[in-house]
């Protein structure tokens, strides 16, 4: 059974059959509603100085839209699906600049080199686990085939990541269909965003604490071009998790900085997916340059790209200005961009937006029991409020 996230993180009735005292009682059983817990800002926790979006999300970059499925079925299933929309368009006809940072490259990311090669993105990004990528992928070819004006299009890049959520999710089931991924995307939404458990985050841990989606945003003064950045993660990677530069737990003595899919859970275990949007208008050059940036939130908050860790970031332009036709009559194009000296505002605003994100996925994950019984506890919010003290 799916249980669609859109704007509130709640377990509503389940897609398909069982009905409302089958959904009450799975919820019961797989988690908390994540509602119940705050975010980082509720606590009083308050990441750099740039002022937050309204929403502080993702979706604070206007027509930025997202969608998200969630699988929790019996005792093992615990994964799902999240969809980021760059604009209501067709974003293969009308794509937007990208740019995609490598932190450490042990995961599966599809479609990177297109976007490396082209500076374009004109799918729909997705996130899910590592086994449903050729899935989710495939799922993504058949969306954009079936939107009006691409009838004769023959060749997609679909651009889909991942974490492994092994630990509390039966990931060899393959248990995502193309019909999550099409749902996700149809979904999709502008508002505020689901967070925590929810999604490509129902599985996954951070910190060895229950990790999951998490999002912020930045928007920059007016004298700085008032631009707006928002971050999404997905979480499912280690360390020793520091908040505001201060150590939250000792490293554990077995510390051993495993493979993402380890039979036992490390410290140094796992991945972080980060799409990166913004209305600045940027060239892909600018936003491989502004993904990296994103990419400190991981450190900022006691990660360390460990060898078995998949940490990538994509990041997207949605200005009209900079969107690149399909197809033109002209052989040229004039755009207009900003200029490097103008983008270190938008670095610092990535970079704490991404810190931010990563713990809200960490604040608003609940206690979540999956395969085998393996439990991923919430991190303990009493800790976090003596620690801010």
């Amino acid at each position: 059974m799916s249980i669609k996230e859109k704007a509130m993180p709640v377990f509503p009735a389940t897609v398909l059959v069982c009905g409302i005292t089958a959904a009450a009682i799975l919820a019961a059983a797989f988690a908390q509603p994540s509602d119940v817990r705050p975010r980082a800002r509720d606590l009083g926790l308050v990441v750099g100085i740039l002022p937050p979006g309204p929403l502080n999300a993702i979706t604070d970059v206007a027509g930025v839209k997202i969608g998200q499925v969630t699988l929790a079925e019996g005792p093992d299933i615990r994964t799902g699906v999240t969809a980021i929309l760059p604009h209501d368009g067709n974003t293969y006809q009308d794509k937007v600049p990208a740019g995609i940072a490598v932190a450490n490259g042990y995961g599966k990311l599809t479609g990177v080199t297109q976007v490396r090669e082209l500076g374009t993105l004109e799918t729909p990004v997705i996130l899910t686990n590592t086994l449903s990528v050729p899935t989710a992928a495939n799922a993504v070819i058949t969306w954009t085939l079936g939107l009006p004006g691409n009838e004769r299009v023959a060749s997609v890049n679909p651009v889909v990541g991942e974490t492994n959520d092994g630990w509390l999710n039966d990931i060899r089931g393959r248990h995502v269909t193309e019909a999550h991924v099409l749902e996700a995307i149809r979904s999709a939404e502008g508002g505020p965003v689901a967070e925590g458990a929810v999604g490509a985050g129902t599985g996954t841990t951070c910190f060895d604490y229950k990790g999951g989606i998490g999002t912020a945003s930045r928007r920059l003064p007016e004298k700085r071009g008032g631009f707006t950045v928002g971050v999404l993660v997905q979480t499912n990677f280690g360390g020793v998790l520091a908040i505001h530069g201060v150590a939250f737990d000792r490293p554990r003595p077995d510390f051993s900085g495993g493979g993402d899919a380890a039979p036992e859970r490390t410290s140094g275990d796992g991945s972080c997916l980060i799409v990166v949007a913004t209305d600045a208008p940027l060239d892909a050059r600018n936003l491989e340059r502004l993904a990296k940036r994103a990419l400190l939130g991981i450190p900022r908050t006691g990660g360390y790209y460990s060898n078995g860790s998949g940490d990538y970031a994509v990041a997207f332009s949605t200005a009209a200005d900079v969107r690149v036709p399909h197809r033109g009559t002209a052989p040229t194009r004039t755009v207009t961009t900003l200029r490097d000296d103008a983008i270190s505002p938008l670095f610092q605003a990535a970079a704490e937006a991404s810190e931010e994100a990563i713990l809200n996925s960490l604040f608003r994950a609940v206690r979540t029991k999956g395969r085998d019984g393996h439990v991923a506890e919430a991190i303990p919010l009493d800790r976090v409020r003596a620690l801010l003290k």
